[in-house]
């Protein structure tokens, strides 16, 4: 696996190929970011990662400081992945001046969900992700759907600034007792990673009544809401959409299930397609 920090570095390693298959990371990397790599590999002439802590999508009082930087760990599973090509720049690389122009998505795509609870976040992810895309010469870039919002707010930008880029969501992976893989599991305590596995069954109790035929939706995200307060939860939503553009549910289509719920100090998301 070769390592590149600057742009005209990856350039030149760029330079042989015409098809880039890009997965964009945070590093501190776990199993699910592995499938991805994994899932990209055929995808392309090349297998591109990228390693970037992104500080546009942090809040003031998010963990933008504290987020693990674990590189010498996530540059092994990488390679053990197969992966080809890693750019991981610095902040001067990528933003060598103050980032004046930004990308905003739509609010009725952006400012529900996640939205709501982190303003600005998906014009942080927006904007790094144009940015990459463009850098890396991606032709395919393969997104998890744990962060299903974000996947559906990338596919929608492609789309719109018509980008010659195939945007690929892959299946979210969990441990064997249900929880979602995820960065920030490293912050749970012993008791607290016990208790997780709650998110993935309260969406489990949440599908299962749709599929059903419950159509009380409202109902039903109250319900969820409910029980994962009596379970010590300090839930941001559980909310159920369409899985086409996250509106409003309603019966008859594909829908999704979502939540954002904290444990302790430690805030989770899962979702479920039903």
């Amino acid at each position: 696996m070769r390592i590149v920090n600057t742009l005209p570095a990856l350039a030149e390693a760029l330079q042989p190929y015409r098809h880039p298959a890009v997965v964009p990371t945070m590093g501190n990397l776990h199993e699910g970011h592995l499938d991805l790599v994994r899932i990209a590999k055929p995808l392309g002439d090349v297998q591109v990662a990228t390693i970037f802590v992104n500080r546009l999508q942090f809040g003031p009082s998010e963990d933008f400081d504290t987020y693990p930087r674990t590189f010498a760990a996530d540059c092994a599973q990488l390679e053990a992945a197969g992966c080809d090509l890693l750019f991981a720049p610095t902040e001067a690389t990528l933003y060598p001046q103050p980032q004046g122009f930004k990308v905003v998505p739509p609010p009725e795509l952006a400012d529900v969900l996640e939205g709501q609870f982190r303003p600005g976040f998906f014009s942080g992810v927006c904007t790094v992700v144009l940015k990459l895309l463009a850098c890396t010469q991606a032709r395919t870039a393969v997104f998890g759907k744990k962060d299903y919002q974000q996947l559906m707010v990338i596919r929608h930008m492609v789309n719109q600034f018509n980008l010659p880029v195939r945007i690929v969501g892959a299946d979210t992976r969990r441990a064997a007792d249900g929880l979602a893989m995820s960065s920030r599991n490293g912050y749970l305590s012993a008791a607290e990673r016990a208790q997780a596995p709650q998110l993935h069954a309260v969406l489990q109790t949440l599908a299962h009544a749709v599929r059903a035929g419950d159509s009380d939706f409202e109902a039903l995200q109250n319900q969820a809401m409910a029980q994962l307060r009596t379970q010590g939860w300090q839930p941001d939503y559980v909310a159920l959409r369409r899985q086409a553009d996250l509106g409003p549910a309603q019966p008859g289509h594909s829908l999704l299930a979502l939540t954002a719920a904290r444990l302790g100090s430690t805030r989770l998301i899962d979702n479920l397609e039903i």
